[in-house]
C-alpha cells in the first residue's frame, strides 16, 4: 500500500466532548485503502464514529476529545499507509 499524504481540513465542536474533523487523504488508491483506514480510525480509542471516502479522498471522524486528539487520528492513518 502507498504512503498516504494526510491534511486537516476542518474541526468543528459537535457537543461538550464530541469534535468533527475531516482529514484530507492523498494516496487512496482502492477500496481496500478506505477499509483499512477506517477500521485503523475505529480502532483508536475514543473515536465515536469514521466515514472514509475514496471519491473524495477525505476521513470524516467524530471523535471525543478527552480521549483522543487528532494527532492521534493522523498516526491511525499513517500506520495504515
Amino acid at each position: 500500500m502507498k504512503k498516504f499524504f494526510i491534511g486537516l481540513i476542518f474541526v468543528s465542536a459537535l457537543f461538550a466532548a464530541e469534535k468533527t474533523v475531516i482529514i484530507e487523504v492523498e494516496g487512496m488508491t482502492c477500496p481496500l485503502c478506505t477499509s483499512a483506514i477506517k477500521r485503523s480510525l475505529k480502532t483508536t480509542p475514543g473515536v465515536v464514529k469514521a466515514k472514509v471516502l475514496l471519491s473524495t479522498k477525505k476521513a470524516t471522524v467524530v471523535y471525543d476529545d478527552a480521549k483522543t486528539d487528532t494527532s492521534k487520528l493522523l498516526h491511525a492513518i499513517e500506520v495504515v499507509g
